[in-house]
């Protein structure tokens, strides 16, 4: 089904809307947390619900090797297996493309399984048959994604190559029955060249997809390399359809990116840093582990009363991470989540109000 997106206000570029699917609608601008093999980690699709996520991430390569698809199809699709009532989206298996370095050929991808060393081929025709039977809401395309800094050979390379399997892709979903139940997005690449961007968006939209997504930017390169690449292609993608940004998390990557027109991002970010025991705050990252909180009888944010651990203190979350008890990632990440999702719901309220650029300044001068 051709996702479609409603504009509900806009301020500049910036806008906040709903996007609708054959399951439903989401509001925008939206964070979807990262779900890899069909749980956020440490958390439950219940936790999920009461931060009030709406849309979850889950990925393609892991679910096909664990536990596969043909037995979470047997068991009823990623909603009902994981018994999340809200919209789901799966990657392709295009970042392990970028992050595992695969052979790679003009037919597909050959892998070597992260759990058990066998190999198994990945092509834009199985992704599109895999994520079918995982029965996400929205599927993404099979793409190549270059490591930044890579020669002009070898971002232009990638970008030909998603374009060839992006036509593949499409053709082998609509020929099939995922249209009537599922949204198919493209992805544009090109490095950090907005010429080459422009280019990649022209093919994609050539094809004509149920939505669009940027990949390939946030993976190493500067923010000043990246602003001017996104612009290159949001400029060029059509305003009644939803547009995604691929892997990006951090507060400053999203405002910015919002302030470009984009609706949709997904990042590890904050449950990865919730592990490791630094939390988001309204006064910016807090290193949990730091000596100077070991007696701290302060919340974690006196300004997020309503933060799911706003019951602990300090000192405490920082004395479950000490000895290590399982516990302390799981509230870390609870209270990570929610202040990520509290922070784009204000986002959207600023687009709304008229008063983006004061809360795009506000964020700047606490995460910049």
């Amino acid at each position: 089904m051709r996702a479609t997106f409603s504009l509900s206000a806009a301020d500049g570029s910036a806008r906040a809307g709903t996007v609708t699917t054959a399951r439903g609608s989401f509001t925008t601008p939206c964070f979807m947390p990262v779900g890899t093999r069909g749980a956020v980690k440490h958390l439950s699709s219940a936790d999920l619900e009461g931060l009030g996520a709406e849309v979850v991430l889950a990925n393609t390569y892991h679910l096909m090797l664990r536990p596969g698809a043909d037995i979470v199809a047997e068991l009823g699709g990623l909603h009902r297996f994981s018994d999340w009532h809200g919209h789901m989206l799966t990657d392709s298996g295009g970042y392990q493309i970028f992050s595992l370095e695969p052979s790679i050929d003009d037919d597909g991808a050959v892998f070597q399984s992260v759990y058990d060393g066998s190999k198994h081929r990945l092509t834009p025709e199985s992704a599109v048959d895999i994520q079918a039977r995982l029965g996400a809401d929205i599927q993404m395309t099979l793409d190549v994604c270059a490591p930044l800094p890579s020669s002009p050979k070898v971002i232009t390379d990638a970008v030909e190559q998603t374009a060839r399997w992006a036509e593949r892709a499409r053709a082998a979903f609509l020929a099939g029955d995922s249209p009537a139940v599922q949204s198919q997005f493209g992805i544009v690449q090109g490095g950090v060249d907005p010429t080459l961007r422009v280019t990649s968006a022209r093919q994609i939209l050539d094809i004509g997809f149920d939505g669009y997504a940027v990949g390939g930017l946030s993976v190493g390169e500067g923010r000043d390399e990246m602003l001017p690449a996104l612009a290159a292609v949001t400029e060029l993608l059509p305003a009644d359809q939803p547009r995604y940004f691929m892997g990006l998390g951090d507060p400053v990557g999203i405002v910015e990116a919002v302030a470009s027109g984009i609706d949709m991002f997904d990042c590890v970010l904050p449950t990865r840093l919730a592990r490791h025991g630094t939390l988001l705050t309204s006064s910016g990252r807090v290193n949990l582990t730091r000596a100077e909180f070991a007696r701290s009888d302060e919340p974690i944010d006196p300004a997020l009363a309503n933060s799911p651990v706003a019951r602990w203190s300090k000192g405490y979350l920082r004395h479950l991470l000490q000895v290590k008890e399982p516990t302390a990632p799981r509230l870390l990440s609870l209270h990570n989540l929610h202040w990520l999702l509290t922070f784009v719901a204000e986002l959207r309220t600023s687009i709304v109000e008229g008063e983006f650029d004061g809360f795009r300044r506000r964020v700047h001068e606490v995460w910049s």
